[in-house]
């Protein structure tokens, strides 16, 4: 004798396939949201990393007189405890003493809305550690937006 109607034995074929629909439309908006968070943070770092090089940049000259004319090599350990490295690529920041009081320093930020590109100057005078003309670095991809600061 079965107890069990037959509409209670468990899901359909649609059923399921209608669930699985579903629950892969949902990971895909979560991980859309998730791209743009992981964007957002990497150009919080960068220029986080640029006011902490500048303030190293800032002692340097305040103990010498003068801005590290070639290398900011010369800031590590003495003024900053390790020099910080783009978050994809782990690449240096571009950097070039203009004088012993002037400097160039730039970073690539990967959002054209990020708040920090409306205060930041608009170097395009000098190339920079062989960077193309706005300063940023020439190993950036297309869509990059040149983030740069001087004292």
């Amino acid at each position: 004798m079965n107890i069990l109607s037959k509409s209670a034995r468990g899901f359909t074929l649609i059923e399921l396939l209608v669930v699985i629909a579903i629950i892969g439309i949902l990971s895909s908006i979560v991980l859309a949201s998730l791209n743009d968070a992981r964007l957002k943070s990497r150009d919080a770092k960068r220029v986080a990393d640029v006011k902490q090089i500048q303030l190293a940049l800032e002692l340097y000259y305040d103990a010498t007189g003068s801005y590290p004319t070639t290398t900011l090599a010369v800031l590590a350990p003495t003024y900053i405890s390790a020099l910080p490295v783009d978050p994809v690529g782990a690449a240096a920041y571009p950097y070039q003493g203009i004088s012993a009081t002037d400097y160039h320093l730039g970073a690539n930020l990967e959002q054209a809305t990020h708040s920090a590109l409306s205060a930041d100057v608009d170097f395009d005078t000098a190339n920079v550690d062989g960077d193309d003309i706005d300063g940023c670095s020439a190993m950036a991809e297309t869509n990059r937006y040149c983030y740069d600061v001087q004292p």
